[in-house]
């Protein structure tokens, strides 16, 4: 593994792997952004079913968005592949955000949004109307996020346990 500074790494541990950008962006990024697709397709859905033209532009515009983000996600996992500093951030809110020096808090904004997402989608019914593999983007984007965040978790409490 290379450091940041280009030196091989010595020291690996389970806790520098889920600090990584590699890490981060394949295990909550990428599902975060397969949620916003998801959820601007079923919107562009809903304005065919519901007859809502409206419908459409905030489909349009979290399909947008989500992409963008998607290439935030896979450049970061590209620089800390070849070793590179941070050059951007997870997400465009973020990228906002290290402008006005306060990226953190618009990373939390971008969660909280995607969450709602989330709900939205499994409250309204709507996530009912993805077909198969849709459905199975979903779930794995689901598994992917779950269980990266259990195993982060899990070695925390061993961490602390040894400590």
């Amino acid at each position: 593994m290379r450091e940041k500074d280009g030196k091989n790494s010595e020291n690996f541990s389970p806790s520098s792997f889920f600090s990584r950008p590699l890490f981060l962006s394949l295990t909550i990024g990428v599902p975060f952004c397969l949620y916003k697709i998801l959820f601007g397709i079923l919107f562009i859905r809903a304005s065919l079913m519901y007859h809502q033209p409206f419908f459409i532009y905030p489909g349009i515009i979290l399909i947008i968005w989500s992409g963008l983000d998607m290439i935030f996600n896979l450049a970061r996992v590209g620089f800390d592949l070849i070793g590179q500093p941070d050059r951007i951030e997870f997400c465009s809110l973020a990228q906002i955000g290290r402008l006005l020096h306060s990226s953190t808090i618009f990373l939390a904004l971008d969660t909280l949004i995607t969450f709602t997402i989330i709900c939205t989608a499994l409250w309204s019914g709507w996530i009912a109307n993805l077909n198969y593999i849709e459905s199975i983007l979903w779930s794995f984007a689901t598994t992917l996020n779950l269980i990266s965040l259990s195993l982060v978790s899990l070695w925390t409490e061993i961490r602390r346990l040894k400590a």
